[in-house]
């Protein structure tokens, strides 16, 4: 997520990344792309729900530009689903988050403001687009 989208720079300033092993293997292949991101490892994004991870979200400092959130579904999926408003992207056929997944949503506001379709899903690449 990112508030302020520009299209030319998708790095992440922080990677959220839950603890558990598939998540941490997730990241290991991100890595050589994210240089410079801060990692934090959070257990409590494990099982959360998709109001937990929005809570998480709305506690990033207001000078963090983006956030990378590598977590786990139902959660996760439902969070993207809830924040974007309708558009092009969101009204999208099968948008869901499989395994690999990356969904980007841009806004406009601080961290601690965002809300239920107050972002814009910007970009939605599954797996198998990428071969």
């Amino acid at each position: 997520m990112a508030r302020h989208l520009e299209r030319e720079s998708l790095q992440p300033a922080l990677v959220l990344c839950s603890s558990a092993a598939r998540a941490r293997q997730t990241l290991e292949r991100l890595a050589p792309a994210l240089s410079g991101a801060a990692v934090e490892f959070e257990a409590r994004l494990y099982s959360a729900s998709a109001q937990e991870l929005l809570e998480r979200v709305r506690e990033v400092p207001d000078d963090v530009e983006s956030v990378l959130l590598i977590g786990h579904n139902p959660g996760l999926e439902r969070l993207v689903l809830d924040l974007a408003a309708p558009g092009p992207e969101r009204e999208r056929d099968g948008v869901t988050l499989p395994t690999g997944a990356l969904a980007t949503l841009a806004f406009d506001a601080r961290w601690c403001d965002l809300a239920p379709r107050t972002a814009e899903l910007v970009g939605f690449v599954v797996p198998r687009e990428l071969r």
